[in-house]
């Protein structure tokens, strides 16, 4: 007899199921374009060399990175869904480096290049970016698009603990973040934020509070998870060569998360629980499993542990503020 999982059924609330109630079943698949944006804290205006951890190329598709424009980019990601996944419907999807990071009339430029290609097939718009990197004028830009389109705005929270984006050479704070989402709830946006778990200096009790800390921000509906990798390029990297330091195994990072999960608030989506970088330029950790039969694994064990999203979500606790 199959599990819940073998049957399409998850102990928390995932993208996919999400996608599929919205859609009504039409099989929707992100398609990723480079914009060809930098970040304050790689051209100066913050820092240079970027967050130690980052380097671009780890997480782009080597379609977005070696096409010239954007129509290229669209055209040639959607035939490529299309072919291999039989997607119906699209979400395009600004991820690398910071996508508002210009001026508000070149964003809307890029923005609607992007969504003018094949549009009765767009369902969304879906831009990644710091939370520096938004004001007033550029939430108004995003929304603006929502009549036509689902919104998302994706923020890279990282750590909730600002000495943590310090040594990761983030350039903004915790704060900066809480003022963004306070900019943007009430708006007509699905905001989404990106953490990554295990620097090696952080404890399991302090990343287990960073449950806490998104939970009280009702305007989030999306997460997405991550552990953190050593990829080749960063500045990372370099340190780990020089002095290899303690990196998630599979199965320790699922029991992270068999602990994480059910402290989420039931109501938020996730949209990922694991991120992977191309095995050309990801130095560690290498758990040797392909995309799918690393989702397989987490998914049984949270299972098999009974570990369910919001089954330890305690509302009625005041979350502690970020250090």
């Amino acid at each position: 007899m199959g599990t819940a999982v073998d049957f399409g059924h998850k102990t928390y609330n995932y993208y996919g199921a999400y996608l599929r109630k919205k859609y009504d079943g039409k099989r929707v698949f992100k398609i990723i374009v480079d914009g060809g944006f930098t970040c304050p804290n790689r051209d100066g205006s913050k820092g240079y060399g970027g967050c130690t951890y980052c380097n671009v190329d780890s997480f782009t598709p080597e379609l977005s990175r070696t096409l010239p424009t954007i129509r290229e980019q669209i055209e040639q990601g959607m035939q490529r869904a299309i072919k291999g996944y039989a997607a119906e419907k699209f979400i395009i999807y600004f991820q690398p480096n910071t996508n508002t990071y210009a001026p508000t009339h070149y964003l809307k430029m890029m923005y609607d290049e992007a969504l003018s290609i094949n549009t009765e097939n767009i369902v969304g718009l879906s831009v990644g970016t710091r939370p520096d990197c938004i004001d007033a004028e550029k939430v108004d830009l995003l929304e603006s698009y929502s009549d036509r389109f689902d919104v998302d705005l994706e923020m890279g929270m990282e750590s909730i603990y600002n000495e943590t984006l310090a040594k990761i050479n983030r350039g903004c704070t915790h704060e900066e973040l809480e003022k963004a989402l306070t900019l943007a709830a009430n708006r007509k946006l699905d905001l989404c934020v990106h953490t990554i778990f295990g620097f090696p200096w952080e404890s399991r009790e302090m990343m287990l509070r960073y449950a806490d800390e998104i939970n009280r921000f009702p305007q989030i509906k999306f997460a997405k998870l991550h552990h953190l990798h050593i990829v080749e390029g960063s500045i990372m990297g370099v340190k780990y060569k020089r002095e290899p330091f303690k990196v998630f195994t599979l199965e320790e990072y699922t029991d992270f998360l068999v602990e994480f999960i059910p402290l989420l608030r039931p109501d938020i989506v996730l949209q990922r629980l694991f991120g992977l970088a191309d095995y050309d330029l990801l130095i560690a950790p290498n758990w040797n499993l392909k995309k799918a039969e690393i989702q397989t694994y987490i998914d049984k064990q949270l299972e098999r542990r009974g570990a369910v999203q919001g089954s330890k979500y305690k509302p009625f606790i005041l979350s502690p503020q970020a250090v």
